[in-house]
């Protein structure tokens, strides 16, 4: 028997030895990576190689300190959507499981017996114990590939979990931030209300007096209606975001509890990586080269159908049907080995491999383009962060500028010193969109880090 085995089992792995090369990425990805992201603060826009900090690395609890935000998300990554990426990543171990099992013998029992008479002759009985065991190896290397194949998409079930959770965690920062955003909207609303209340008040007054005309009383007090009219519209959007946060968080529409507005939650450090770090860190370009290793071994499993399939087989038990009638029974023992070697199937095995060949070309595709759209959303968000913070400086000092001014000239007019309402609503409506605009500033800066962190593959554990 092994003067019969040895030569198939030799002759096929001879065959076949280039069916066990594993993935290795294509030259050409490594080009494309190289200058993947313009750094908006380096000369040319190039990110400078030395960079090798990663904001991406920096774990989410030290990116977002703010308990109640942190408890949010704690919450979050419990929600439905991780649940479902655990069952996947159960389902992939199961299907490694599979593919491991696979190189070992199956074994099975299968007992049988017969009564049988003839011509009213007493019955004879007849029994079977056999515990059968095969093998089928296969096309030589369809096994190795199918597991290579079968570890893979373990790793893929896992990045996507990664992928999601680094979506729930700026999902939950974005919302958290945005509510923050819109309360101090609303504080500056309310209080510039009470503010052009007392400027009705002050124009009621004057008009008793004879120092303005009804005319200006009534353009006050439909200011100050006009201004009253957004409260609703912010406390509406404020309901809105709440109710969508709930939906993240597993529970039903409810209030958050949050902090004050912080422009400065964010670490000052937004340094984005070397590119090969970016590669290595988000999920979806993990993804990406993970569809393409599945789709090499993919090929390599298609190659392997050309090859010998080998089967070996055996039968080990206890019988007393011998051809004659013995009892007690005697030792059964059997063993086989086949070799099938495809010839002529129709086109059909050549046709399978080019499918798979085009399936590993627009893999890689998708892979380059993965990492080019990495690239592109890290440089957005650097740009993105760059410009608020700029905004917010300048901002900043137009606020400081416009309150000195309204102070100025709500004092002048209050006084009669010849400044008009006009002049004063004008400073004072100069002044609320200013810190509207310096609020909103603030929170896009926020949101432009929250956006870095995600397209660095930030969140992971």
């Amino acid at each position: 028997m092994k003067k019969f085995i040895l030569p198939i089992i030799s002759t096929a792995l001879l065959a076949s030895c280039n069916l066990y090369k594993n993935y290795e990425r294509p030259e050409i990805i490594d080009e494309t990576v190289s200058g993947i992201y313009r750094d908006t603060a380096s000369t040319g826009g190039i990110l400078a190689e030395a960079d090798t900090t990663n904001f991406g690395n920096t774990p989410w609890r030290e990116v977002f300190t703010d308990a109640k935000l942190q408890s949010l998300i704690e919450k979050a990554l419990h929600n439905f959507d991780m649940k479902k990426a655990d069952l996947n990543i159960e389902k992939a171990k199961a299907g490694l499981s599979v593919a491991k099992l696979a190189y070992i013998p199956s074994l099975v029992f299968a007992p049988s017996g017969e009564l049988t008479s003839f011509d009213h002759a007493k019955a004879v009985q007849t029994y079977t114990l056999p515990i059968s065991a095969s093998w089928e190896i296969g096309s030589w290397g369809s096994l190795h590939n199918t597991h290579k194949w079968a570890k893979q998409s373990l790793i893929l079930a896992n990045a996507a979990k990664q992928a999601t959770q680094t979506a729930m965690i700026a999902a939950v920062a974005n919302m958290y931030f945005t509510l923050q955003m819109l309360d101090e909207q609303l504080l500056t609303t309310t209080a510039t209300t009470e503010i052009w209340k007392k400027n009705v008040e002050t124009m009621e007054a004057m008009y008793e007096a004879g120092y303005t005309t009804n005319a200006a009383v009534a353009q006050a007090k439909a200011n100050y209606h006009n201004l009253l009219a957004t409260i609703p519209t912010l406390n509406h959007s404020i309901r809105k975001t709440e109710n969508a946060l709930c939906t993240l968080l597993n529970q039903a529409p409810q209030a958050i509890d949050r902090n004050r507005f912080d422009a400065t939650a964010m670490p000052e450090s937004m340094s984005a990586g070397v590119p090969m770090q970016l590669l290595s860190n988000r999920p979806d370009v993990k993804i990406a080269e993970l569809n393409l290793a599945m789709a090499f071994y993919d090929v390599n499993t298609a190659r392997a159908q050309f090859y010998p399939n080998i089967k070996i087989s055996g039968v080990a038990g206890w019988t007393n049907n011998m051809g004659a009638i013995v009892n007690p029974g005697k030792l059964l023992l059997n063993a086989a080995a086949s070799l099938a070697q495809p010839i002529f199937m129709n086109g059909r095995l050549k046709a399978n491999l080019k499918v798979e060949k085009l399936d590993y070309e627009a893999a890689s595709y998708d892979f380059q383009k993965a990492v080019l759209t990495a690239g592109e959303e890290v440089s957005n968000a650097l740009s993105a962060y760059q410009t608020a913070q700029l905004q917010s400086q300048q901002r900043q000092q137009q606020v400081e500028l416009l309150t000195a001014a309204a102070e100025e000239t709500q004092l002048l007019f209050t006084h009669g010193n010849g400044t008009s309402y006009l002049e004063t609503l004008t400073a004072q409506q100069s002044l609320l969109s200013a810190q509207m605009n310096l609020i909103t500033d603030k929170y896009n800066q926020l949101v432009a880090g929250i956006d870095l962190y995600k397209a660095l593959g930030g969140g992971r554990e």
